[in-house]
């Protein structure tokens, strides 16, 4: 099941998330974004934090919905596109339809707010996650690719509605 994530689920997103994000070979520690990353409940004032909850209720992953570029997370400046950020799967649920489930659901609220894209960005050794967004027909945009921190370099993919 998705749906907004709940504020007593915040820290745990918030630890499941940096887990993830650190455990990827390649991963280069900064850790003002993963305080960043862990910080669920100042992205979910200001965006929509969805969680995939499996039927015991554990969290399995979590995604961040920018409805659009005037939102303090949006990392564009694209008329009419929403964003997705810290896309995130709990390493014993990986492989299981977790982030396809979330970057559906994230897909469907951008199509609900009228975006006319979706704009999200990825380091190069997320690799699995780029497999994802091709397969739901995100083309990778190098025009948007940006390194906001040495040594950490954003690749872009978009997805027009």
């Amino acid at each position: 099941m998705i749906r907004p994530v709940r504020p007593e689920e915040a820290d745990e997103l918030g630890a499941l998330t940096v887990a993830a994000y650190t455990a990827l070979p390649g991963h280069v520690e900064e850790p003002d974004y993963e305080a960043e990353l862990a910080d669920v409940a100042t992205r979910a004032a200001v965006a929509d934090v969805l969680v995939a909850i499996d039927g015991d209720g554990t969290v399995l992953g979590g995604v961040t919905f920018v409805p659009d570029g005037d939102n303090p997370l949006a990392e564009h400046e694209i008329a009419g596109a929403s964003t997705i950020r810290m896309l995130a799967v709990a390493g014993h649920a990986q492989g299981q339809g977790v982030g396809e489930a979330l970057v559906r659901a994230c897909i469907e609220r951008a199509r609900d707010v009228g975006s006319q894209h979706i704009v999200l960005h990825s380091t190069p050794w997320m690799q699995a996650a780029h497999r994802l967004y091709e397969r739901l027909g995100f083309a990778r945009r190098p025009d948007l690719d940006w390194t906001p921190v040495p040594d950490i370099p954003l690749l872009g993919f978009s997805l027009d509605l």
